[in-house]
């Protein structure tokens, strides 16, 4: 699967991350923070409520062709993401700094890279079996 083929749901699920992640800015500091923070401050439903995005990203990663490691790799940022946030105070602040779900899409991102590093230059195969090759004239 090449990159290029992905870069609208990589850009898709890059602004979902970022509405979640760092959407907002705290006034006179470069502190980002996004909506996952701002559903950490209801107690009880807030995170769970955060959970929600993710698991959409982790879906997408894996209809993209994400291996499991990567997809484990990615439960355990939620996870993370879920278990500290959950923590009143200390979650909320953790929450700004950990972004998760960014974190997710870079991996994905990165992921994707390589794969089409990695694939074929279909171009030349293409052209080494088109009518028009010298080799296939009768």
């Amino acid at each position: 699967m090449e990159h290029h083929a992905h870069t609208s749901d990589l850009a898709r699920l890059r602004r979902l991350a970022t509405r979640m992640d760092t959407q907002f800015r705290l006034p006179g500091t470069g502190i980002r923070f996004g909506w996952d923070a701002v559903l950490g401050l209801v107690p009880g439903v807030g995170d769970t409520l955060a959970l929600l995005p993710s698991a959409y990203i982790m879906q997408q990663s894996h209809r993209l062709g994400a291996p499991k490691p990567l997809l484990a790799r990615m439960a355990l940022n939620t996870g993370i993401d879920l278990v500290i946030g959950s923590v009143p105070l200390v979650g909320d602040i953790f929450d700004i700094g950990w972004k998760s779900k960014i974190r997710n899409v870079d991996l994905l991102e990165r992921h994707l890279r390589q794969q089409a590093a990695r694939a074929p230059d279909t171009p030349q195969v293409e052209g080494a079996l088109s009518s028009h090759h010298p080799t296939l004239r009768g």
